[in-house]
């Protein structure tokens, strides 16, 4: 007989106590007749609620839907780096007007990708640049993508600071000198399942000095599942390995750190949270 294979038991919350996806992607995880599932697996988990994020405007005006049909559901609206080419006048002439739909608790994600440039950094740049003067002009805060493009993401953040609604570097990636400089610009940090890998000791040392007050949590599902479900499939509920990973580093409950993340999600985004 073969060996039996371990049980991966998620992480528990006590009773009474949440914390927040901040950041997936619902149309991606699931076909729209599973997405009920995927939410109230989460919720039974303790993970509620879930902020589904926009990247062209298709998944936006389904991020806006979704967090119509559930109440535990919001959205943001955005065009990803990837997709920037297909952006026109009309386009933010409909992404103003998404931004004000009900639910819509933030503007991105937006950004640069030097790594797939799936667009030509100059057309990236100019809407990157043009994206993060729509989410001032909404009061909203942006949700920043950043692969391999430090310094650009920066400086253009520092020309149009100051950011009076905040802003989140999504799935951060950088070391903690960046991590200071974006911090220096009010924004906070999100930390995604990858500060779970053996090999992440530049993200784990990020995690556990960030400010706890400046710090939330993601999936970015349905990529990048956490340890100990590297590369299956990402879904919102596992954001709790995240979670229990973090608190281990910071030497704190899972409690502490599932309520300071969730307070601080519910203050930029302006949800409420229990």
């Amino acid at each position: 007989m073969g060996k039996k294979k371990n049980k991966i038991v998620l992480p528990q919350l006590p009773a009474g106590i949440s914390v927040i996806d901040t950041h997936c992607h619902l149309d991606m995880i699931s076909s729209e007749d599973d997405i009920a599932t995927t939410i109230n697996r989460a919720a039974a988990s303790g993970v509620t609620p879930i902020i589904t994020v926009g990247i062209d405007l298709e998944s936006s005006n389904k991020a806006i839907r979704f967090a119509s049909q559930y109440d535990s559901v919001y959205a943001t609206v955005g065009i990803h780096p990837h997709n920037v080419q297909e952006l026109n006048d009309g386009s933010y002439v409909e992404l103003e007007r998404l931004c004000s739909m009900p639910k819509v608790v933030a503007y991105g994600e937006i950004g640069l990708d030097y790594v797939k440039q799936y667009a030509p950094n100059d057309v990236q740049l100019e809407h990157y640049a043009r994206q993060v003067d729509l989410a001032k002009k909404m009061q909203l805060p942006v949700v920043i993508h950043d692969r391999e493009a430090h310094d650009d993401i920066v400086s253009i953040l520092n020309e149009k600071a100051p950011f009076s609604a905040g802003g989140v570097m999504h799935c951060f990636s950088g070391d903690w000198h960046f991590a200071q400089k974006i911090l220096a610009l009010g924004f906070i940090i999100s930390i995604p399942g990858v500060v779970t890998f053996n090999k992440a000791t530049i993200m784990q040392e990020v995690a556990q000095k960030v400010p706890l007050d400046k710090l939330i949590i993601e999936t970015d599902a349905p990529f990048l599942a956490p340890e100990p479900l590297r590369g299956k499939k990402n879904i919102p509920e596992y954001v709790l390995y995240t979670a229990q990973k973090i608190a281990d580093l910071r030497g704190l409950s899972l409690e502490e750190l599932a309520r300071a993340t969730t307070q601080n999600a519910g203050k930029i985004f302006k949800m409420v949270t229990h």
